[in-house]
């Protein structure tokens, strides 16, 4: 038994002893530079890269050009003609007059616009005519209206501008009622081309924020009022502010000039142009104010209804305030 456990106590010697020889023997001395210098860090790859350098060559390739060109023009045309017309019976109980009327206008704009100039020339041409049953023809609507404008860019909304103006009228003028309101037996003349006639030149400064809005400031303005009828003298005591026996007076002023031309809506069109005129030589009571304005409401492509007023002040023309209103459906055409 003694025996036994002898042999039993050296086999365990001698297998620790061998275990203890069997990891010495299979260590190996580790670098540990090394296994930094290969390691595998997240979110880096570890492969190698190649690298081709890129080159880059001129090659000629065939390009046909655009036959493009610019223009600096701006050009709109606005025809309207409007037609009414009334018939009655005899026997009408409510009693009545038949009537034609026939009206007109014409609009036609071009602007210029290369930095830093600008040029507009703005032509209205205004014309309408009535006839009643037992009367007849009389106009009711005549005008013509020139304007041209040259400006310099001086900042980004103020430019200085020179304007040449003409207005006038194309047929004669005459009156229905006597100064008292009753209605006169013979209609007399009042009115005819180039008299009145107005030329108006004038610089000065003018301010434009946007496209459909802008204000001048003629601090110099000269306007010369032209009456060549003269057998309009006995039935115009005033003569428009020309004396008797001449035919052209001259005056000098400020002006300013107030346009606005804008989409309302999408069918609804404004236009209204306000010109203040002050003489330096007269008192105040002979400065004038002249407001036109037109509204265009359009049905469609063609049908539209328009409505168009005139207020004037002028003491060369009457003591009284001035105006004149009209509504009216028609065609109107407008391009492009």
């Amino acid at each position: 038994m003694l025996k036994t456990s002898n042999w039993l106590f050296l086999l365990l010697i001698l297998g620790f002893t061998l275990s203890a020889t069997a990891q010495k023997t299979d260590s190996l001395k580790a670098d540990t530079n090394l296994l930094n210098k290969y390691r595998i860090e997240p979110g880096r790859n570890a492969l190698p890269l190649r690298y081709r350098p890129a080159t880059i060559e001129e090659e000629q390739l065939p390009v046909t050009f655009l036959n493009y060109k610019v223009s600096y023009w701006h050009k709109s045309v606005l025809f309207g003609l409007n037609f009414n017309q009334s018939a009655f019976t005899s026997n009408y109980s409510a009693g009545g007059v038949s009537a034609i009327a026939l009206g007109s206008n014409f609009d036609y704009k071009a602007e210029y616009n290369k930095t830093p100039l600008d040029f507009t020339t703005e032509l209205n041409l205004l014309y309408g005519i009535s006839k009643n049953k037992g009367q007849g023809s009389r106009k009711t609507n005549d005008r013509i209206f020139f304007d041209n404008k040259l400006a310099k860019q001086l900042s980004k909304r103020w430019f200085f501008f020179g304007s040449l103006t003409f207005e006038s009228q194309f047929t004669k003028g005459f009156n229905y009622t006597n100064p008292d309101g009753t209605d006169a037996q013979t209609p007399y003349e009042i009115s005819d081309f180039m008299a009145p006639g107005y030329l108006t030149e004038s610089i000065g400064f003018e301010y434009k924020p946007t496209k459909y809005f802008d204000l001048r400031f003629g601090t110099g303005t000269a306007r010369q009022t032209f009456v060549l009828d003269t057998t309009i003298y006995h039935n115009q005591p005033t003569n428009y502010g020309v004396p008797i026996g001449h035919t052209v007076y001259n005056e000098l002023a400020v002006s300013v000039v107030a346009a606005i031309d804008k989409d309302l809506m999408k069918n609804l069109h404004i236009n209204v142009r306000y010109a203040l005129f002050i003489p330096y030589i007269q008192p105040f009571a002979y400065m004038s104010h002249r407001i036109d304005a037109t509204l265009t409401a359009k049905v469609n492509r063609l049908i539209a209804v328009t409505m168009n007023g005139t207020f004037l002040y002028d003491k060369h023309t009457s003591d009284a305030v001035q105006g004149t209103e009209g509504l009216a459906l028609g065609v109107i055409y407008k391009f492009p």
